[in-house]
């Protein structure tokens, strides 16, 4: 009896180790099966950088290190590239961290209305942003002739062109990041350690340097990296207003050594890109020492309570703020628009100058200006959908297994958007040129590597955006279903993907919108029949024809801000079907 017993006890514990030896070996091939391709699409790319960057005729050296960094070119570069980025953000970290204490704190009116105006120059492309500019402070802009008509001589009060311009338009552009993640912050500072300090006898200002800026530090160092990485990224703002100048930053460097297939011209890109992305991690560096001691409780609830009343002074803080609102977001977005109504680039903007015909030549007869529009609709959507499935099902698996190999997984997979896209874009030309040796699949100069390249860049937006709904889902919904035979798909189909839309569509739209106006990528990926609409518009403004690209770039905004309502009423719709 007792020998059947321990038969029956041998078997049962058998049993169970091979059921556990089944769960870890497929535990083991779903991480194998997620290893690889982050592998091969995310690092390898920064490894052919890097090898390039040390390949010489005679085997590995510095010789390529040697030859760029002894170029006086180089250095400038380097100079106005750390100048243009750390200026800019010193301007984004005071305009944002003070819009983001009045909104979170004050009582001024209309706050829906100037988060909005607030969030607008980043979800407009910078490239756009800075040509609206230079209609508004060019040379021939809005302000110098009105400066000249008022002075009855000609007058230039400011041209925006050159390095000064350049770190304006990057501080106005970027300045929404260190508002977003300095009001979620304010929003969960205690008011209690506030009315302590205050009740101590410490004044406004006191409080606000030695209670409210240390507890809101890591979303203003937060906002501070992304504005600064932002800077060193951006190609568009430096293309537009550096190089009319002869001003080159290290993005518009490694363009100029790509397209001109000089002796090395990658190599020396290679180097260029190492050079900008030590720069970016240099500037990470920088935040993890602000914050190594500084703690910050996410746990806490937001409190948008007022804390402070302007009492008289209110009125002249709205009209402050509304006038920089009006100044800097709606006047050169006007500038714009009004310049691609007039006939020819500098009459005034009377009735018999007004036209239609640049938006009918860039719409309907220029080919290039169609195809780029078709090619940006077509590796947004693509883009978008491999990005929801893929970065979903990422996600997922991150929340599902966790281990040190999946943080090192999800590092890997946000590195290509904490590098600069120059550096990426350098990385995907090596890369797919021959991505293994002897094997060249023909991608390079189509619009499939452009896809590659974005669905690389952007796949971390929608694993952020996924992971949010995925956590605030809890698991016994899944596991209710297992229970009740639902299988891995009807599961997916029938309950998760219904509870995880919010994110998925959040992260989607967010993909879309990024990667239909993307530039810095494309700049060095398009060749012929494979242009994007940032890339018309860059090449229109290169060749002097300010009014076709004044067109294209309003057609662009009018479609975002269409885009953003639609979004807008969608999220309406699904907040009332969840209440309902």
């Amino acid at each position: 009896m007792a020998s059947n017993w321990q038969t029956v006890v041998t078997e049962r514990q058998m049993g169970e180790r091979r059921k556990f030896a089944a769960s870890l070996s497929m535990e083991q091939a779903a991480t194998w099966m997620v290893l690889v391709p982050v592998a091969f699409f995310f690092v390898y790319p920064l490894w052919k950088l890097i090898a390039l960057s040390v390949k010489t005729d005679t085997g590995l050296g510095f010789a390529h290190f040697a030859e760029v960094l002894t170029n006086t070119r180089t250095w400038d570069a380097v100079g106005h590239t750390i100048t243009a980025a750390g200026a800019s953000t010193i301007l984004s970290l005071v305009i944002g961290v003070s819009m983001a204490w009045l909104c979170a704190y004050t009582d001024i009116r209309l706050k829906p209305a100037l988060h909005v105006l607030a969030l607008l120059p980043l979800l407009i492309p910078s490239y756009v942003m800075t040509l609206a500019w230079t209609q508004l402070a060019g040379p021939q802009g809005v302000i110098n002739r009105v400066a000249s008509w008022v002075a009855g001589a000609p007058v230039e009060i400011w041209n925006v062109y050159g390095l000064d311009g350049i770190i304006v338009v990057m501080g106005l552009t970027h300045y929404p990041l260190v508002y977003m993640l300095t009001l979620s912050v304010l929003y969960r500072i205690p008011k209690e350690l506030e009315w302590a300090a205050h009740a101590s006898g410490a004044s406004d200002a006191a409080v606000f340097r030695k209670v409210t800026l240390p507890l809101a530090l890591p979303g203003i160092a937060g906002g501070g990296l992304l504005a600064f990485i932002s800077g060193l990224d951006n190609f568009g703002i430096p293309a537009f207003l550096g190089i009319p100048e002869n001003i080159s930053v290290l993005s518009t460097l490694i363009y100029e050594e790509v397209i001109g297939f000089g002796p090395s011209a990658f190599a020396k890109a290679a180097v260029l890109s190492i050079v900008l992305g030590v720069i970016a991690l240099a500037g990470t560096g920088m935040q993890w020492l602000l914050l190594r001691k500084s703690r910050v409780d996410q746990t806490s609830a937001e409190d948008k309570s007022l804390r402070r009343y302007l009492g008289k002074k209110r009125g002249w803080v709205e009209l402050g703020v509304w006038g920089f609102m009006l100044v800097t977001g709606i006047l050169p977005l006007l500038s714009m628009a009004s310049t691609a109504f007039v006939k020819a680039y500098g009459l005034p903007f009377v009735a018999e100058n007004l036209t239609w015909k640049h938006f009918a030549f860039v719409l309907f007869d220029h080919t290039g200006t169609r195809e780029a529009i078709r090619n940006s609709l077509l590796l947004a959507s693509l883009t978008g959908i491999a990005c929801v499935i893929a970065g979903t099902l990422f996600a997922y698996w991150r929340i599902n297994r966790p281990s040190f190999t999946g943080k090192l997984m999800e590092g890997a997979v946000a590195l290509p958007y904490a590098l600069p896209g120059m550096v990426l874009g350098l990385a995907m030309i090596l890369t797919w040129l021959e991505p293994i040796p002897g094997w060249q699949p023909g991608l390079y100069g189509t619009v499939w590597l452009i896809l590659i390249a974005y669905v690389t860049r952007f796949l971390i937006l929608q694993v952020k955006s996924s992971t949010v709904s995925i956590m605030q889902v809890g698991k016994e919904v899944e596991e209710a279903a297992r229970i009740n035979g639902g299988g891995f798909w009807t599961r997916w189909r029938k309950i998760l993907v219904p509870l995880y839309a919010p994110g998925m569509l959040t992260g989607l739209f967010l993909v879309f919108l990024t990667a239909f106006t993307e530039l810095t990528l494309s700049s060095l990926l398009w060749t012929s029949g494979a242009e994007t609409i940032g890339v018309v518009i860059f090449g229109f403004e290169q060749a002097g024809s300010t009014t076709y690209s004044t067109a294209l770039s309003t057609l662009i905004v009018v479609a975002i801000l269409l885009l953003l309502a639609a979004g807008g009423l969608w999220k309406r719709y699904w907040q009332r079907r969840v209440e309902q």
